[in-house]
């Protein structure tokens, strides 16, 4: 299902001017503070009415202004998730997914209850009440209750944000499932370049109100100009070889092994990693006699000086891009040029555990 979003508001001293389509999948909201993601999110929920605007999910149309037609918040079928989870405390876990129920047009197939609780594996959770949850598990109930409510797209406004590093680890699997498992779209709104790495299908960067870039996670969080110097990441697709002994997992890549701290990915399954420009050593020559396990071979295919001391260098891997973020200064110290050879060398434990994830299930079988 595309989802139309053509978005124009002018707030005093800000303006929203957004017009995109978006393909089938995760389509992530991405950006700093203040660059309009929260602001587009609730033009789509309705709680939002913009000057001027077109938004729609295929033919089921949310808002036409030319048409003076909107669609009101409770007629839009649109299951949120917010930051936290809202769930009503008085409740028990069964009787909050339920609650989605209510929502459910007659005519809708509403999600099967076993099935999304199996899938969010909230089973030994729903004779309890919100308070005996810890954030995530909150978090997992409150995508249950969306889904049950039947609705045409979900959107989730920056769910993660108020959960420690432990609790995004425990509950960005199941939004992976979520987007593998589900044909709804979702709109996610995000400005953690690791959630964008794992979960996203389309990222639409947003800078001051309007469109930076917009494409796959690999294309916009290598883009300096979308998403800053600092945040310039690279996504590979790697498949899981092997678990050793020592605490380490081996990756296969179009760039070459990696060895990871252990990912949870049986071996053969395919997975992101993000790895961040900035963690990214560049060498002319195939070191020897390193700490780092990680020595990725490519060709230098671009060399973008930044305005300050540093700059990007892409090099191709097979059909991956690996971006390195170094000063000019080594740039000019080892007369790197596009054409050449280069060795891209990554500590292991400089990709964070958040940064891998789930590639999407039609990946798993290539």
């Amino acid at each position: 299902m595309t989802l139309q979003l053509s978005v124009r508001h002018r707030f005093p001293g800000f303006t929203l001017d957004v017009d995109v389509t978006t393909p089938p999948g995760v389509t992530v909201l991405f950006g700093p503070s203040g660059s309009g993601k929260t602001t587009l999110i609730n033009a789509v929920a309705g709680l939002l009415r913009p000057d001027h605007g077109r938004i729609a999910a295929d033919d089921f149309m949310l808002l036409d202004t030319g048409a003076q037609r909107f669609l009101p918040p409770h007629r839009r079928r649109i299951g949120y998730v917010f930051q936290e989870g809202r769930l009503f405390p008085h409740l028990t876990v069964r009787q909050n997914l339920l609650y989605g129920r209510w929502f459910a047009p007659r005519d809708a197939q509403p999600e099967n209850l076993d099935r999304v609780v199996d899938m969010l594996g909230i089973a030994p959770l729903l004779s309890r009440r919100p308070g005996a949850l810890s954030g995530g598990e909150k978090q997992r109930v409150a995508i249950g209750r969306a889904l049950l409510s039947a609705p045409r797209m979900i959107l989730a406004d920056e769910p993660l944000a108020a959960l420690d590093e432990a609790r995004k680890a425990e509950i960005l699997p199941y939004f992976e499932r979520l987007r593998d498992e589900v044909s709804i779209p979702i709109l996610y709104v995000s400005h953690s370049s690791a959630e964008v790495a794992r979960l996203a299908t389309t990222v639409i960067a947003l800078r001051e109100g309007r469109v930076a870039a917009m494409g796959p996670p690999e294309q916009v969080l290598s883009d300096v100009a979308a998403v800053g110097a600092r945040e310039v990441a690279s996504v590979l697709r790697a498949r899981v070889v092997a678990h050793h002994a020592d605490g380490l997992s081996e990756l296969t890549t179009a760039a070459g092994p990696l060895h990871l701290p252990r990912v949870s990915a049986a071996p053969g399954t395919v997975i992101r990693v993000q790895i961040m420009a900035s963690e990214v050593i560049l060498a002319r020559e195939a070191p020897i006699g390193l700490s780092a396990l990680n020595i990725l071979r490519g060709t230098i295919v671009e060399i973008q000086p930044g305005k300050g001391p540093a700059a990007r260098v892409v090099l191709a891997c097979g059909e991956e891009r690996l971006a390195a973020r170094v000063t000019q200064r080594a740039v000019a110290a080892l007369g790197l040029k596009p054409g050449q050879t280069c060795h891209a060398i990554v500590k292991s434990v400089a990709v964070a555990p958040e940064a891998v994830g789930h590639g999407q299930r039609h990946q798993a079988s290539e």
